[in-house]
């Protein structure tokens, strides 16, 4: 009982004598506090800059997420101001011909035999068997046809895709069509022609298929046969990779109209 009541006496005094040592060095050496209040700010200061750097970080984290979305919606933008920028040059053109146009964006919906990717079935309406053109941006891609009751797109390499065009300044005449081994080139052009490699190639119009000044692509090679020459043609339009296309119909104009009408007439009358 006694060593206790010592050890607690010991612990008392022993308290009281650190309590009144740290207050006569508080009061006989203050550069000690100031050293301790120096000490605190700098902690505070660092942690408020620890602090500011992270939430600078996480707002560059936010900036360069919205600015990526942003990049997105740019590109999706000027993908979407760049095919109607073509469709509007068409359209100009096409008014330029004094010509009446039916264009529909068109989308492929799947292959029709898979060993084959120039010949796709199209989320298209035909109901006639002529033939339309096929556009991809502002080149061709190829011609729309009736299978079975729907529309068939065969593409640009198809060997029955074919449409009427013009090589070079001087326009000279070919039509254009595809080997077995999906080679695009250009039959019957005139032997007398002139034309050479990277000349431009374009609709001509003359087939009712396309409208005239279309781009096609450019001769990559000439050959010259007994009765004609050819041409391979390196193409404009990636047709194997498009998902969407557009269908180009010549629609009747009024006087077309007034022609059909004037010949049903007489048909009509003929047969009485």
């Amino acid at each position: 009982m006694r060593k206790f009541f010592f050890i607690v006496l010991f612990l008392v005094v022993s308290l009281s004598y650190l309590f009144e040592v740290d207050k006569l060095v508080a009061r006989n050496f203050t550069f000690l506090n100031d050293i301790k209040l120096s000490y605190i700010d700098s902690v505070i200061d660092i942690s408020t800059t620890i602090e500011k750097y992270f939430n600078q970080v996480r707002t560059i984290e936010k900036l360069e997420i919205q600015n990526n979305e942003l990049k997105n919606y740019k590109a999706l933008y000027l993908t979407t101001q760049k095919k109607l920028d073509s469709i509007n040059k068409f359209l100009t053109t096409n008014e330029q011909h004094q010509t009446r146009i039916d264009i529909k964006q068109t989308k492929v919906l799947s292959y029709i035999n898979f060993n084959d990717f120039t010949k796709v079935w199209l989320d298209y309406e035909k109901k006639d068997d002529t033939i339309l053109g096929l556009i991809s941006q502002d080149y061709a891609a190829g011609i729309v046809v009736k299978e079975q009751g729907r529309a068939v797109a065969l593409l640009n390499g198809n060997e029955k895709c074919s449409y009427a065009v013009f090589i070079g300044e001087n326009k000279t005449p070919g039509i254009l069509t595809a080997k077995k081994d999906k080679t695009i080139l250009i039959k019957f052009i005139p032997m007398w022609s002139e034309i050479k490699v990277g000349d431009e190639i374009v609709t001509s119009g003359m087939d009712n298929i396309f409208v005239e000044g279309l781009k096609v692509g450019k001769v990559k090679d000439i050959q010259i046969l007994p009765q004609m020459k050819t041409a391979t043609v390196e193409m404009y339009a990636n047709v194997l990779k498009k998902k969407y296309f557009y269908v180009y119909k010549q629609a009747p104009t009024a006087s077309n109209k007034q022609e059909n009408s004037t010949k049903e007439k007489k048909e009509k009358t003929t047969n009485k």
